[in-house]
């Protein structure tokens, strides 16, 4: 069977390393913070102008002051650091964040990334996700392999407007596990019973 939103997000938070800043997009890599591995220590970073998130609260315990940059309650830790979004982006832009972890709307065999607008639709702005896919160390997408049409969100090309060229390094999807890598992507792991016929099926994209 495919991942759902949780085991996607589990096998997000094996891509994390001991003493990484990192960065967690909207949507799925929310949940990658409930999946940090033992003994792994991050510290993750919210371009809003948080250091050091902590988990989400327990009901009745929020503070409408602690948010990140999805504008979900968060909890603080004892090493939290506040700061406003002009250090928070200077963070990100002087290449001090080692990871950002994003949702897509679409991925590029190039590693293109199209994940802030569809044309038509009211958006409240970019956010910071143009800064990050171009000052951070590695790029991880999670998102699901097709869209609720059951066409592939894995792409010769993007349709939509990207977000950073060639700047995606692994797509991890309900599907399986993907690197981009010189003349397409190249398959890392399966999802417990599909098959490799099913992926490329579902995968519009060069699979070398």
């Amino acid at each position: 069977m495919p991942w759902d939103r949780n085991q996607m997000a589990a096998r997000a938070a094996q891509e994390l390393q001991d003493g990484w800043y990192v960065n967690l997009g909207i949507g799925i890599p929310t949940l990658v913070s409930n999946y940090i591995p033992e003994g792994v220590e991050v510290t993750l970073q919210s371009e809003n102008g948080m250091l050091g998130m902590g988990p989400f609260p327990y009901e009745g315990e929020e503070d409408p002051d602690l948010i990140n940059a999805g504008k979900q309650t968060i909890t603080e830790l004892p090493q939290t650091a506040y700061f406003d979004s002009a250090q928070s982006f200077a963070m990100i832009r002087g290449g001090k964040i080692a990871m950002a972890i994003l949702g897509a709307m679409e991925v590029a065999e190039n590693g293109d990334l199209a994940n802030w607008m569809i044309p038509g639709k009211l958006v409240k702005g970019m956010g910071g996700a143009m800064d990050l896919v171009a000052g951070v160390g590695r790029v991880v997408v999670v998102m699901d392999h097709t869209n609720k049409h059951g066409d592939s969100k894995v792409l010769k090309e993007c349709t939509l407007p990207l977000t950073g060229q060639k700047v995606v390094d692994r797509i991890i999807t309900n599907l399986g596990v993907m690197d981009v890598v010189e003349g397409g992507l190249k398959i890392v792991e399966l999802a417990d019973g599909v098959s490799e016929e099913e992926f490329r099926a579902s995968t519009q994209a060069t699979i070398v």
